[in-house]
């Protein structure tokens, strides 16, 4: 094509062929025209352009990026996820606000010309520049709706997920705690055996449903959250709904199982009181009957009086006792285990026997009671005339022989009844005898029932302190509430009461109830057990130390915790001593039962374990008191068995010790606590200690010793019936000891008595055997050996000459004091007194073993240091 080209020298030419509004300034024209504003502005369009592209690839890839992101499956994740395309978020939308930002700037400078003067025409290029502007921004206004509009799906979406993830982890959290309460409670199937227990195991189902109530709350508030999720259109409704389902049923299921289960403690409770109530009317009715004195009963208006009483009390008994035992079994059937059936039938056994009891009463006081009518028998006066007339006629005489037959008759009558009245009270003493053994028999099932009922209550208060604060101390959760000084030192303060709960649990209280039959038997459960009772002197031992530990822990919010768990009234301190007090009830229990078994089967047996109990008890109290002895270097158990422990006043009198000794020996007496062993007795000083509880106890501060092989005792001591004398090596060292009464002294005596008298027989013993050894090796003895086995059978012989002595009392106590006997031959003893020193004397034990005095007054000891 052909362009005509036109060559014009001049402006004004120009405007020939161009309108001046066509032209700009510089050529003559109107046009407004800039260059250089023009290239500002078309550069900038096109930096704004590019921005914008750049914007769009920008959302576009965040867009992509957001729809190819899977879901987490937890609720970390899940915020981290929306936390990061947040973030990520914000900046876009920074961005696309720089490029509106731009894009403004650029459309004002563009209308800027215009905007100074309304006049000003805008020319084409101009148009296109605003027009050009004006569509990228509305482009980058199109793109940012739609990315706001698709980031408020994904962010709601990613919103409901971690809303799903939450409910989800709180399901599972809410599940396993439900399930976990539906064990226990399925596995919560004890009734009781007893009303106290039947109410405590209510106390605890009431605590386990309010510690429930809070998974159960939080169960069904979960539930209710789902439900919110599911009207909020949640886009997992097909998961949510099910779990809601299923919060719904655990929630209901585990409401129905606790309503069960208190339906069923409600009926124990029922069943318990039931037969308390049964119980507890057989054990008045049994009161009621050996209440009566069978002598008041001999007597008519006494068997009216009891049998009235008899009458009004089985009235009571429509409302206290077990009318049909059939309905009771059929009322109670859910409840009826063996142990609760053979319970029932046990009660019920007894409100029968208790019934047959009053019955046979009834039937013996009615026969009492009955009004005796006696008939009257008529008799003829006597005729006078017999008594006037000085001789009677034959007809006369024969009338008064008629008289007197029929008076004779008369007169036998009132001696036969006299006869028969009188095997009335052999019968009434009969009957009577029989009610006092019925009597007797209905008060050892008394005790035999106090017994169990104590012992069964004694074994639940050591369990609940095993398991609600022994086991609770190695509980984890309860950690944080023991203090630094009780941590691992469960040993110290429960000691041995696990051992003593299995005893009584599994062994002992068994045994006692298969003699709730016969009573009077149950001493032979105590003597079978009697080894397994010196449990005991073990856990007395360890009381003190435990003792001493509650006064320092006491305030330990464990202990205040545990005891409101249990809600107990009393504090552990209480519970620490049921085991002490235990011990000393069995000899109460044993001695009222021997009161009432006198003539029973069983007496001997009752009271051998009485005498046995009353052993223990002694040496739990003598091993308390051992044990608090100081200051001895040996091992105490090598003296022997602990025989007698007491305190007593000493004067000492030692003939070879110094003269100001010598003189206020008689003056200024010792108090001090002996300690009696088979091989030694101790004398300690007693030294009182300030405290409270155990740690009040004294201790004893040792002082010396006497070993038994070389004491010899003085029963009698002139001027006091109280004071005995153990002396030692020929008088010349003696202990006058003055007892608090005249028995104490006896039993001390006696006890010395019997050491010395084992100590006399192992020396007889020894002495034959060895003469009889030295017989078959020496065959021809001479008659003047002066060997030490022949002067040894000799000196025996001498005391058991003495022994049978009865002024000699047996041969080793002198109550008048014979001169003392010379030394002998053999091994010497030593003695070191820790009051004074003293000089070493020797005695030969081989040749007389037990020293005894000769003297009149005194006799004397040797304290040896063992």
């Amino acid at each position: 094509m052909k362009v005509p080209v036109m060559m014009l020298s001049s402006v004004p030419e120009l405007h020939g062929y161009i309108d001046k509004s066509q032209l700009t300034e510089d050529l003559g024209g109107t046009l407004d025209y800039c260059h250089s504003r023009w290239l500002c502005h078309r550069t900038a369009i096109e930096s704004f352009a590019l921005m914008v592209k750049q914007t769009a690839q920008m959302l576009q890839a965040f867009g992509t990026e957001l729809a190819e992101t899977e879901l987490p499956n937890d609720v970390q994740s899940t915020s981290l996820v929306l936390s990061a395309h947040t973030e990520k978020k914000a900046k876009v939308k920074e961005d696309l606000q720089l490029a509106l930002k731009e894009g403004n700037s650029i459309l004002e400078s563009l209308r800027e010309p215009l905007a100074e003067s309304a006049a000003h025409s805008v020319n084409q290029d101009q148009l296109d520049n605003q027009a050009t502007v004006q569509r990228l921004l509305a482009q980058l206004n199109e793109t940012e709706a739609a990315f706001d509009e698709f980031w408020a799906k994904h962010q709601q979406k990613l919103e409901q997920c971690l809303q799903l993830r939450h409910f989800e982890q709180g399901f599972r959290e809410v599940k396993t705690t439900l399930d976990s309460m539906s064990q226990k409670i399925a596995a919560f199937t004890d009734v009781g055996n007893s009303l106290a227990h039947v109410q405590h195991l209510l106390k605890d189902l009431t605590a386990f449903e309010e510690k429930s109530s809070v998974a159960v709350d939080k169960a069904r508030a979960l539930s209710l959250e789902g439900q919110q999720l599911i009207e909020n259109r949640h886009y997992a409704v097909d998961s949510i709904h099910p779990k809601c389902e299923e919060l719904q049923h655990l929630c209901d299921h585990f409401a129905s199982e606790v309503t069960r289960r208190r339906g069923l403690l409600s009926k124990s409770l029922e069943l318990h009181s039931l037969l308390e109530t049964s119980m507890k009317w057989s054990d008045e009715g049994i009161f009621l009957l050996a209440s009566q004195p069978v002598d008041k009963c001999q007597s008519q208006d006494g068997a009216e009086a009891a049998l009235q009483e008899i009458e009004k009390f089985l009235e009571t008994g429509a409302e206290n006792k077990i009318q049909e035992l059939n309905e009771i079994y059929k009322e109670y059937e859910c409840i009826l285990n063996q142990d609760l059936l053979e319970h029932v039938q046990k009660v019920f056994q007894k409100q029968e026997s208790t019934e047959e009891m009053f019955h046979r009463r009834q039937a013996s006081l009615k026969k009492l009671a009955a009004k005796q009518t006696r008939p009257v028998q008529p008799v003829a006066p006597r005729p006078e005339a017999l008594t006037k007339s000085p001789s009677p006629s034959p007809g006369s005489w024969r009338s008064s022989e008629n008289s007197s037959s029929e008076g004779n008759a008369l007169r036998r009558g009132p001696y036969r009844r006299a006869k028969s009245e009188m095997s009335e009270p052999r019968q009434g003493r009969t009957s009577s005898t029989g009610e006092e053994e019925e009597s007797l028999a209905i008060l050892r099932r008394h005790v035999m029932n106090e017994l169990l009922d104590t012992e069964r209550a004694y074994v639940e208060e050591l369990l609940c302190v095993l398991e609600g604060y022994a086991a609770e101390m190695d509980n984890p959760l309860m950690a944080h509430l023991i203090s630094t000084g009780l941590q691992n030192k469960k040993n110290i303060l429960f000691g041995n009461m696990e051992e003593i709960y299995h005893f009584h649990n599994r062994i002992f209280l068994r045994e006692l109830e298969s003699c709730i039959d016969c009573p009077e038997l149950v001493g032979r459960c105590f003597l079978e057990r009697m080894e397994e009772f010196q449990i005991y002197e073990k856990y007395c031992q360890n009381k003190p130390r435990s003792e001493s530990l509650w006064r320092q822990c006491s305030d330990c919010p464990f202990f205040q915790e545990c005891q409101k768990k249990l809600d107990h009234k009393l504090s552990l301190d209480s519970y620490l001593l049921k085991p002490v007090q235990r011990i000393t009830k069995y000899q109460l229990l044993l001695k009222e039962m021997l009161k009432y078994s006198k003539h029973c089967e069983g007496a001997e047996d009752l009271q051998e374990a009485l005498s046995s109990i009353l052993g223990i008890l002694k040496a739990v109290n003598d091993s308390m008191h051992l044990i608090a002895i100081t200051g001895y270097d040996g091992n105490l158990g090598d003296l022997g068995k602990l025989l007698m422990q007491g305190s007593f006043s000493v004067w000492t009198d030692h003939k070879k010790g110094h003269t100001k000794v010598k003189e206020l020996a008689r003056f200024k007496p010792m108090q001090r606590h002996l300690f009696l062993h088979e091989k030694a007795v101790l004398f300690c000083k007693k030294r009182e200690e300030n405290g409270e509880g155990y740690e009040k106890a004294p201790s004893y501060s040792y002082k010396q010793s006497l070993n038994m092989t070389a004491v010899g005792i003085t029963e009698n001591v002139k001027g006091d019936t109280k004071k005995f004398e153990i002396w030692y090596n020929a008088r010349e060292e003696v202990y006058i000891i003055q007892a608090p009464t005249p028995e104490i002294k006896a039993a001390w005596v006696n006890e010395i008595r019997k050491v010395l008298t084992s100590q006399l027989q192992a020396c007889r013993e020894a002495s034959q055997h060895r003469a009889l050894e030295q017989s078959h090796s020496l065959p021809l003895p001479t008659p003047s050996s002066t060997s030490p086995t022949k002067g040894n059978t000799r000196n025996v012989k001498k005391l058991e000459d003495r022994k049978t002595d009865p002024l000699s009392l047996e041969g080793y106590v002198s109550s008048s004091l014979p001169k003392p006997p010379e030394k002998g031959k053999g091994w010497s003893k030593t003695s070191h007194s820790l009051e004074a020193p003293e000089e070493d004397g020797g005695w030969s034990s081989a040749e007389e073993l037990i020293n005894s005095s000769d003297a009149e007054e005194d006799g004397g000891v040797g304290p040896k240091k063992l």
